[in-house]
């Protein structure tokens, strides 16, 4: 694996992500390796998971080029698929998962994050589903992950909005579930983790995720669908011009 890095240190797993001069923007190379990655540690006798992202940030979302290609009605449904894949993997991971965001997390990134058990946020961190910039909706179970946070009504919002939000804004909203000062903060929060009974944890993260795993699956079944009609608009294409000239997209609802 070349775009994300996996090791193993008692019972914690870390996945990095490792693709740092893109900012971790995620490539179906790096979409299949996460993949591999999850099952990997699914099979493994980790009960911790840490998944960062190395550089100057966890994940800008999904990679520009990546998006530019999949015009192609044969590629679309592939990456879709992968993405899928890779969330229900993710979530239904009988661990449990640490996102811990530093930089960015936009868009893709942040929906993966957002599939993780808990997201510790540094100072530095900027967070935004910003999908709508290009005229787009989340994918990646964003809708799904974002209302249990928040409530339906403040994810639509959020979502509309597109807005960056800073580590404090991002936990005032619920999105966060703590705010790290250093890396001293995070390795005490994951040695409170180590100190509590895993196994029970996890028991009840598997019981809410059978739960509840038929309805992610529907959400992002109903993503790929919305999402292949966005990318028919005029309003997504103008998106992308405006996103590559560096300029502020005028759209009109098209």
């Amino acid at each position: 694996m070349e775009t994300v890095v996996l090791s193993f240190s008692g019972n914690v797993a870390v996945l990095e992500l490792n693709r740092p001069d893109s900012l971790n923007a995620m490539n179906v190379q790096m979409l299949n390796e996460l993949l591999e990655a999850l099952r990997e540690i699914e099979q493994s006798d980790a009960l911790i998971v840490l998944i960062r992202g190395k550089g100057r940030g966890f994940s800008a979302g999904g990679d520009i080029k990546t998006m530019l290609s999949v015009d192609d009605p044969e590629k679309f449904p592939e990456i879709m698929n992968i993405i899928q894949e890779v969330i229900m993997t993710l979530y239904n991971l009988p661990k449990i998962v640490v996102s811990i965001v530093h930089g960015p997390a936009a868009g893709l990134g942040l929906s993966f994050a957002l599939a993780s058990d808990y997201v510790i946020a540094t100072k530095e961190a900027r967070l935004a589903m910003n999908f709508i910039g290009i005229g787009l909706i989340p994918d990646g179970g964003g809708h799904f992950h974002l209302a249990k946070r928040v409530g339906e009504v403040k994810a639509k919002h959020i979502i509309w909005e597109g807005k960056p939000m800073n580590a404090e804004e991002a936990y005032q909203l619920g999105i966060v579930d703590f705010v790290a000062e250093d890396e001293k903060q995070i390795e005490q929060k994951i040695a409170e983790w180590q100190a509590k009974p895993l196994q029970a944890m996890i028991a009840t993260k598997t019981l809410y995720a059978k739960l509840t795993k038929d309805e992610l699956l529907k959400v992002l079944q109903l993503e790929t669908e919305a999402q292949q009609k966005m990318r028919q608009t005029e309003d997504h294409r103008e998106g992308v011009r405006a996103f590559l000239e560096k300029r502020k997209p005028k759209f009109q609802g098209k």
